[in-house]
C-alpha cells in the first residue's frame, strides 16, 4: 500500500528539520545524506523520494527555519508578527542578540550558523537565505517611523548589526571578545531603533 500524502509529508518534514539541525552544527560540507537520514531515523534510500540532492536540501532546511524552529523560537521570545509593535520589535532584538541564541547551535538562526556555506551555494539556497533577511528588514521596517525616508536604511542597518554581531561572536567560542561584540551590537541596534521608531506606535 503506498504511503498517504500526510505520510510523505511529515517523512518529508523529519528531513528537512533533521538537515537543519546538522547543517547548522557542522556546515554544508560536513554533512552526508548518510548522517541526515540517521538523524531523522530514516534509511538512506528514502532521502531520493523526497530531494534531488543535497543541495535541494540545504535549501529547503535554511527557508523551514522561518515558519519552523523561527517560529517557536519566536513564541519563546515573546515575538507576535502578526500583531508587531515597537515594544516586540526589541523583544526580538534582545533575543536574537542574546547569549541564548549564540548558544543555541542546533536551533540557531541560519542566517548566523551557515553564511559562507550559503555564499558558496546555488541560486536556489542564497534566495532561501534572502528570504530571511527579507523578514527580518520587513519587522524593522515597519516599525519605524514611515515618514522618514531613511527608513529602510535603518532596517538593514538592525538588521546587519544583529546578524552581523552574532556572525562574529560564533566565530570566537568561550573568548570575551565575542560577548563584547555581541553586546555592542545588541546595544547600536536598540539605540537605533529607539531614535528611529515610529511614535505613533508606542504605547500611551
Amino acid at each position: 500500500m503506498p504511503y498517504s500524502a500526510e505520510h510523505k509529508s511529515k517523512t518529508r518534514a523529519k528531513i528537512v528539520e533533521a538537515g537543519r539541525i546538522l547543517f547548522n552544527k557542522h556546515g554544508f560540507h560536513s554533512v552526508t545524506i548518510d548522517m541526515v537520514m540517521a538523524e531523522a531515523g530514516l534509511t538512506r534510500g528514502g532521502f531520493y523520494n523526497h530531494f534531488e540532492n543535497k543541495e535541494a536540501l540545504f535549501a529547503e532546511a535554511v527557508s523551514s527555519f522561518l515558519m519552523g524552529r523561527g517560529a517557536q523560537w519566536r513564541d519563546e521570545a515573546g515575538v507576535d508578527i502578526s500583531n508587531l509593535k515597537p515594544e516586540m520589535v526589541l523583544q526580538m532584538i534582545d533575543a536574537y542578540l542574546s547569549t541564548e541564541h549564540l548558544g543555541d547551535m542546533e536551533g540557531q538562526c541560519p542566517m548566523i550558523a551557515l553564511p559562507s556555506d550559503v555564499a558558496r551555494s546555488s541560486p536556489e539556497v542564497r534566495d532561501s537565505y534572502q528570504q530571511l533577511l527579507t523578514a527580518m528588514v520587513g519587522l524593522f521596517e515597519t516599525n519605524l517611523d514611515q515618514s522618514d525616508s531613511g527608513a529602510r536604511r535603518h532596517a538593514l542597518s538592525l538588521a546587519a548589526l544583529c546578524v552581523g554581531g552574532m556572525v562574529l561572536a560564533r566565530t570566537l567560542p568561550d573568548s570575551d571578545l565575542a560577548d563584547e561584540v555581541r553586546t555592542a551590537a545588541h546595544l547600536a541596534a536598540a539605540d537605533i531603533f529607539r531614535e528611529n521608531v515610529n511614535t505613533t506606535k508606542l504605547p500611551n
